[in-house]
C-alpha cells in the first residue's frame, strides 16, 4: 500500500508520542539539556507543526498513543491496519477542510473589519487597500520589476515573512505575485507605503503554505515600494492553446 503524506506525518508522530496518556503532565516538565535533546524536542515542533490543522483534541491522542504502544510491545491490534489505514487521509482531508473553513470564516470579518478603517478601500478582488504613505512618481505596471521591503503577517499578528527583518530588499517583477500583489502594488508610487489585506482567494488560496501560512488564511501585508524599473511587455502567447499566468510566494519572492 503506498503511504499517503498524512500517514506518514501521523506515523512520525507516533515515535514522539509520549507512551501513555497519563506521562502528559511529566513530559510538560521536560526541559532538554543536551544537543539530542534539543534535536528530539525540535522534531517533535515540526511534527507538530504539519499537524496542527488536524486539531487533535487530549482524548483523541489517547487512541494514537494506544495504538503506538500495542504496535511497539507487540501487543494483539485492535485494529486492522490494512483496512484503517487508508482512513488516516480521510480524516486528515476532512479535519484540514473543517479548519480552512473555519479560517475563512473569520478572514471574512476581519477583511470587513479592515475596509470599515478610515481612509481604507475594498476593491472588487476582495483586496483591502489603505495607503499609510504617499509616494511620487508613476505607479508600476504589473509589467515592471518592482523593488520593496515589506512585512507580512497573519490576522493574529504573526510575522510569516519580512524583508524588513532579514535587512534586505525584495526584488522581482510584479506579474509574478500573488495577485493581491500584482493589484495592491501597483497602486503605490515610489517612496509611498501601504496596507493590503489579502483575502485567501487572491492569496495561498484553500491551500495555504504550511506551515508559516494556514490553508484560507487571509493575510496582511505592509509594502514600502522603494523602486521600479520599467519592463518589456512579454511576447504574444502562442494561440491555441494561451499561456498560463505564473504565481509567486508569500512577499513576492519567498
Amino acid at each position: 500500500m503506498r503511504r499517503s503524506p498524512y500517514l506518514a506525518l501521523i506515523l512520525g508522530l507516533l515515535l514522539v508520542l509520549p507512551a501513555c496518556a497519563n506521562e502528559a503532565a511529566s513530559q510538560s516538565a521536560v526541559n532538554p539539556e543536551t544537543e539530542d535533546q534539543k534535536t528530539l524536542y525540535a522534531l517533535g515542533l515540526i511534527i507538530a507543526q504539519q499537524l496542527g490543522t488536524l486539531a487533535l483534541t487530549e482524548e483523541e491522542l489517547t487512541y494514537v498513543q494506544a495504538g503506538m504502544t500495542d504496535s511497539i510491545l507487540g501487543s494483539e491490534a485492535k485494529v486492522k491496519l490494512e483496512e484503517y489505514g487508508p482512513k488516516v487521509q480521510q480524516l486528515a482531508q476532512a479535519r484540514m477542510a473543517a479548519a480552512t473553513d473555519r479560517e475563512k470564516a473569520a478572514g471574512a470579518e476581519f477583511q470587513a473589519a479592515e475596509a470599515a478603517r478610515e481612509g481604507a478601500e475594498k476593491t472588487a478582488s476582495g483586496l483591502v487597500y489603505q495607503e499609510l504613505v504617499a509616494g511620487e512618481g508613476a505607479s508600476p505596471a504589473a509589467t515592471d520589476t518592482v523593488t520593496v521591503h515589506y512585512t507580512g503577517t497573519l490576522r493574529d499578528g504573526t510575522v510569516f515573512d519580512s524583508s524588513v527583518d532579514r535587512g534586505q530588499p525584495a526584488t522581482f517583477r510584479l506579474n509574478q505575485v500573488i495577485p493581491c500583489w500584482t493589484e495592491g502594488v501597483q497602486k503605490l508610487k515610489p517612496g509611498g507605503k501601504a496596507r493590503l489585506v489579502c483575502p485567501a482567494e487572491i492569496a495561498y488560496g484553500d491551500q495555504g503554505a504550511p506551515p508559516r501560512i494556514p490553508p484560507g488564511a487571509t493575510l496582511i501585508f505592509e509594502v514600502e515600494l522603494i523602486s521600479v524599473q520599467a519592463g518589456t511587455p512579454p511576447p504574444a502567447p502562442p494561440a491555441p492553446p494561451a499561456s498560463e499566468e505564473g504565481s509567486g510566494n508569500e512577499g513576492g519572492n519567498g
